[in-house]
């Protein structure tokens, strides 16, 4: 498979006079949209127009405001395509609630490649509150983007059923979704079952009715999920939540119990060779080794990874179930694998003092720590230690040796030290957000939770596998093989204003948004290290960054600063990583277990859906977290905390507590009594009356007034502002429409007045 054309492959860029074609007007770019059979991106709209890359910043402003304005609709990180707005009367059903409780809705019949969100205004009067499934035709206000404000003309009945996850208890289904808010009553005869605090599926009831005011629909439960005192309800709920796949089909889990050792045949002999594995106390599969040892100045080091491929191959049952997951995850309890336990405990795990199949990258650094060549290899191996982080590192701190031969951890550290000082003069964003670690007793009951410390021998493992990943995306560049990349584009410029806005208040400002750099937020973390507002910063400037995703399509890795980079250390636990062995298989002639033609010409989709399954686990384990946080936290309402404001909405404030990381939110109804002004660029509300403002990284006292582990949410009080800082702080004036920028919002428990200003939803 060739690689795409590259934008940069062009006359001027190898130096031949270049007269660049005007821009495209925004007419002519809507006509070409309108005319693409599908989505386009940067790269498409250059070739049809014979744009120079010197042009690319103004065709990316070009983009951006068309979606903007909503005449292109975004797919993905980097591609558009056209896309219709709603009209002034459409029809809609609800599928949410936002978070003061209203309803969100979607229009029932869309062209486009992504529905436009409906914020819909509160009932009149008499009429009973919009619910998940209701249908209404509804009057259209655009607000910004693909985002509107509705009202309801007129009720026209119910969707299909939509199942209900939630808690069973006297009669009702209590939702665990914190999005919303309506309780679902089980008629007498449909509970299925059900016994008082379990947890299940409900699907409402077709053509039942309710009272017409504020009695919850009726539901009937379908699926019965385990009571929520068990010690696996909370992952047992996320998983439901999310819709994570843990159960292997029959012929799955036999294919992998079939699985026997791999010979050494023709493979490299790397027994003798001492590699240790180094992961978490708590790990239990163990799919990546390393050595390292002083050559010709510099260092030579390997990384042998798990050879999955060999029990997994091309479009096997093993294959199928593992591309559905996409990946493992991981909650405090337990592991939902991407591989069954016969696999991703037994034979694809480097247990110590047993062979195991490997596919491995030698590498060979300069003193400081440039890489001078690398050749990658199949083998067997033995690993010669499971180590621990913390054991590494101790290790290190006393000049012991853990166990191994004398000097082998200082040759680990010092191969580290070297990788470490090259990333540093690369510029790379490296954001030391501590991870939260849940502590369970064996009931399940919450012990503790805490910060989980980043140690050198966590950075020392990072930088092995990192410069692995880059020569796995390097020799399928050499070998003209397609490559599953792991990117990750540069901020939007949407994003990069608003960080520059919180950051110009902090006295920190940053380069242009088509000029930014990793390094230069290094500068910026390295500048606040020692302010309180570090942990701040470091959340803000990760929110502000994009996602990354799996593509075959390079676009470089900005956190990194690489041109290039692939997964390819953790093929047990990810699907992306699978691909790239078995592509390096291929390209190598290593074996006929090599990707398939098949499996190149769906890369792109399957990049896709392992991107949609890594947020989707990412999601669900930060989901467990906050529900495990939550059971915690709800033996301490009523106590105070001192805390952070690290969001500022229409609707109050979100808090971060300084003890435990845990976050909530300062509802406007727990603000002191004002009339409020929410500035949206300054991140910030401000009040009429008392002066007081509550802005992004305040320092703030806040009292817990509900803690509730079945959504996963707090609810705190403010106890204390700032006024002091108010009076150097301009007001709002006195009456009228408040100035531009500012959303007034006229009753702190109402959508904001229609002659407002309206937010622009996000």
């Amino acid at each position: 498979m060739a690689a795409p054309p590259d934008p940069e492959d062009s006359p001027e860029a190898e130096g031949a006079p270049v007269t660049p074609n005007p821009l495209p007007t925004r007419e002519a770019l809507l006509a070409f949209l309108r005319a693409a059979s599908g989505r386009v991106g940067k790269t498409e709209i250059s070739r049809h127009f014979g744009l120079t890359s010197d042009q690319r910043p103004a065709l990316r402003n070009l983009m951006a405001a068309l979606k903007d304005e909503g005449t292109a609709a975004p797919v993905g990180r980097r591609t558009i395509r056209h896309s219709a707005t709603l009209p002034d009367m459409a029809a809609l059903e609800v599928t949410g609630t936002d978070p003061d409780g209203d309803p969100i809705a979607r229009p029932i019949t869309w062209d486009g490649p992504e529905k436009p969100v409906v914020y819909m205004r509160p009932e009149r009067p008499g009429q009973a509150a919009l619910a998940p499934g209701d249908r209404v035709l509804a009057r259209i206000t655009r607000i910004g983007g693909n985002k509107y404000e509705g009202r309801t003309f007129k009720r026209i009945g119910t969707g299909s059923p939509s199942r209900v996850l939630g808690i069973y208890s006297n009669g009702l289904v209590e939702p665990v979704d914190r999005r919303s808010r309506a309780s679902w009553i089980i008629p007498a005869g449909e509970a299925n079952g059900a016994q008082e605090n379990e947890l299940v599926q409900a699907e409402p009831i077709p053509g039942a009715g309710r009272d017409r005011l504020m009695g919850p629909r009726p539901a009937r439960i379908v699926e019965r999920l385990g009571p929520m005192d068990d010690a696996r309800a909370v992952s047992r709920l996320c998983i439901a939540a999310h819709g994570i796949p843990d159960e292997f089909p029959e012929e799955v889990t036999q294919a992998a119990a079939r699985a026997q050792p791999i010979p050494l045949g023709t493979r490299d002999d790397l027994r003798d060779t001492p590699l240790v594995t180094i992961d978490g106390e708590d790990a239990r599969d163990f799919d990546d080794a390393v050595f390292a040892e002083p050559h010709e100045g510099g260092w030579r080091v390997i990384v042998a990874i798990a050879d999955v491929a060999h029990y997994v191959r091309p479009n096997a049952p093993l294959d199928r179930e593992a591309k559905h997951r996409g990946n493992s995850v991981y909650f405090p309890d337990h592991v939902v694998p991407m591989l069954p336990e016969a696999l991703s405990n037994g034979w694809c795990s480097l247990k110590p003092e047993e062979d195991r199949g490997c596919l491995y990258v030698e590498m060979l650094f300069d003193a400081a720590g440039t890489k001078t060549s690398h050749r990658f290899g199949r083998a067997l191996m033995r690993s010669a230690a499971r180590l621990t982080y913390e054991k590494v590192q101790a290790a290190r701190d006393a000049n012991e040796d853990a166990g191994l031969s004398e000097g082998h951890v200082a040759r680990l550290y010092g191969a580290f030290e070297a990788l470490l000082a090259a990333r540093l003069r690369r510029g790379t964003l490296d954001l030391d957000l501590p991870e939260r670690r849940v502590i369970l007793d064996e009931n399940g009951k919450v012990l503790s939770v805490a910060p989980r410390p980043r140690l050198d021998s966590h950075r020392l493992i990072e930088e092995f596998m990192v410069a692995a990943n880059v020569c796995a995306a390097e020799e399928l560049e050499r070998l003209h093989l397609p490559c599953m990349y792991r990117v990750h584009d540069r901020p939007s410029d949407e994003k990069m204003e608003n960080l520059r806005s919180f950051l110009s208040g902090l006295g920190i400002t940053l380069p242009a948004s088509d000029q930014v750099k990793p390094r230069d937020f290094a500068h910026i973390l390295e500048t606040v290290k020692d302010r309180p507002e570090s942990r701040l910063v470091s959340e803000t400037i990760l929110r502000g960054q994009s996602q990354a995703e799996y593509n075959p399509e390079n676009i470089g890795h900005f956190g990194l600063a690489l041109p290039r980079y692939a997964h390819f250390t953790s093929p047990i636990r990810r699907y992306a990583d699978l691909l790239v062995h078995r592509a390096l298989i291929r390209g190598l002639g290593l074996g006929d277990d090599g990707l398939t033609d098949p499996e190149v010409t769906a890369l792109a989709e399957t990049g896709e859906h392992i991107t949609k399954t890594e947020r989707r686990a990412a999601l669900a384990e930060r989901d467990a977290v906050e529900r495990y946080l939550a059971a915690f936290m709800a033996d301490r309402v009523g106590a105070t905390f001192p805390a952070r404001v690290s969001g500022v909405t229409r609707f109050g404030l979100f808090v971060t507590l300084e003890e435990n990381g845990a976050n909530g939110i300062v509802p406007m109804a727990a603000l002191p009594d004002d009339q409020w002004f929410h500035e949206e660029a300054a991140m910030r509300l401000i009040g009429r009356r008392t002066g007081l403002f509550f802005t992004l990284g305040q320092e703030v006292e806040v009292r817990l007034a509900e803690a509730v582990p079945r959504t996963g949410s707090l609810t705190f009080q403010l106890l204390q502002g700032d006024p002091r800082a108010a009076q150097s702080r301009p007001r709002p004036p006195s009456g009228g429409t408040p100035p531009r920028g500012r959303q007034k919002i006229t009753d702190r428990r109402q959508k904001p007045a229609r002659d407002a200003q309206p937010k622009r939803r996000r």
